[in-house]
């Protein structure tokens, strides 16, 4: 069907004096359209309920991983009566965990004898059974010294245990060792130090700065489209009831345009402001509170690029909205912007070394990767203005060029139309 133009009789007089901006009542038009957006929203049940379900889903993963950095882990290691050397090393294990403040106790089970130590572990009273060399060699009929140590479970053993015990257990024996030969262990491990440093300067661990992007990049997916289909379906719902028409009467199109990007810009970062809040208090709860100078900068980073790049995004789906003309129709027009937030979405969390270097100066993936380069010290210090600046040039164009589409396409009537009709429309 072809698109035709409706316009009530009244608005084709009233209309260009208030494109124009002749009026004085209409110079904040767009602030008054900004304030209805930011209240509507605000006002919308499923918005505040989505809203509150995502809080209390990331309060609910970082009190997790606080409780998760924060308790202690217990095992209990049974050892035969009258193995010494067991109970030592289960007793250093423990000494050597709480020096190195790893959060773990281990207890010595002190049992009668090998078949009451397998009860122990079939009843699960104890996590390992701890048998020194001597007392494997007793066992197995092999001469003292000659049969190494073993760490039964009735299942596998816990695999932090049995390093922090495997480490213990090689210190007992290299000392004892070294007692026989006539010298001590700090003679044998002269000069066997290493200590590791980083070079590029950044402290902040490759796994954390993977889980940062993923976080940002979930941040933005939320913040765009969640936002952005409210603003196309505002815009269908005053374009089907012809509220559009009315307004075109009073307000000029650029203005209300104008108000429905700022008003859904407002809400679409300070949803976001309040996500990296909860995020951020959480984070201090947890064993990361040492990184969190480092991951608020590239948080603020993160806030100025979403902030000026979702001016893009939102006059993208203004224009999607008004190239409907009726809301089944914005399945349609909204699936391309929607296609592509995925996919940054996607990409941007995903990419290192090159690929992310230059997404981070690539528009809209910007929000994501450069904030990401600067928590892990890749960017020099003039990078992420210079990126800000490509993205302000973007979103300049692109608010123009959607502005004509929208006044192209809101007021046309009949079906639904292409971003080529809604530009040749007002030309």
């Amino acid at each position: 069907m072809t698109a035709t133009t409706n316009r009530p009789q009244t608005g084709a007089t009233a209309a260009p004096e208030a494109s124009n901006g002749v009026g004085h009542g209409n110079r904040g038009a767009w602030l008054i359209v900004m304030n209805r957006e930011i209240v509507v929203r605000a006002l919308n049940k499923s918005f505040l309920m989505g809203l509150v379900i995502s809080l209390v889903m990331i309060a609910g993963l970082t009190g997790f991983f606080a409780w998760q950095s924060s308790k202690t882990d217990t095992f209990t290691v049974a050892v035969t009566a009258g193995d010494t050397a067991a109970l030592a090393a289960v007793e250093g294990a423990d000494d050597a965990a709480a020096e190195a403040d790893q959060k773990v106790v281990v207890e010595a089970l002190e049992v009668a004898d090998d078949d009451a130590a397998r009860a122990v572990l079939e009843e699960e009273d104890a996590d390992a059974w701890l048998q020194s060399g001597e007392a494997a060699g007793e066992a197995s009929g092999v001469e003292s010294g000659e049969e190494g140590w073993t760490l039964s479970g009735w299942r596998e053993p816990d695999s932090g245990l049995s390093q922090l015990l495997t480490s213990t257990v090689e210190t007992q024996t290299i000392a004892a060792n070294a007692a026989e030969a006539g010298t001590t262990m700090d003679a044998l491990s002269a000069g066997a130090t290493l200590d590791t440093q980083r070079l590029d300067g950044n402290a902040i661990d490759p796994q954390v700065v993977f889980i940062a992007g993923f976080v940002l990049a979930f941040l933005f997916y939320l913040g765009t489209i969640g936002s952005g289909t409210m603003i196309a379906g505002s815009v269908i719902e005053e374009k089907q009831s012809r509220l559009a028409e009315i307004i075109a009467t009073a307000v000029p199109l650029r203005h209300v345009l104008a108000g429905k990007i700022l008003g859904s810009s407002v809400i679409a970062l300070a949803q976001n402001l309040l996500f990296a809040a909860v995020g951020l208090i959480g984070l201090s709860f947890t064993d990361l509170s040492t990184i969190l100078p480092s991951v608020s900068a590239s948080l603020i980073w993160f806030v100025v690029f979403f902030t000026v790049g979702f001016l893009a995004v939102a006059a993208l789906y203004a224009v999607a909205g008004a190239l409907a003309s009726r809301t089944e129709d914005l399945q349609h027009t909204t699936g391309p912007v929607m296609f592509l937030l995925i996919g940054i979405y996607i990409v941007t969390f995903s990419a290192e070394g090159v690929l992310e270097v230059v997404l981070s100066y690539v528009p809209l993936t910007s929000i994501v990767s450069m904030p990401v380069r600067v928590l892990a010290g890749e960017a020099l210090w003039w990078e992420p203005a210079v990126s800000l600046v490509i993205m302000a040039a973007f979103t300049a164009a692109s608010v123009l060029v959607c502005e004509r589409a929208y006044r192209g396409a809101l007021l046309q009537t009949g079906g639904r139309l292409t971003w080529r009709k809604a530009l040749a429309a007002e030309g």
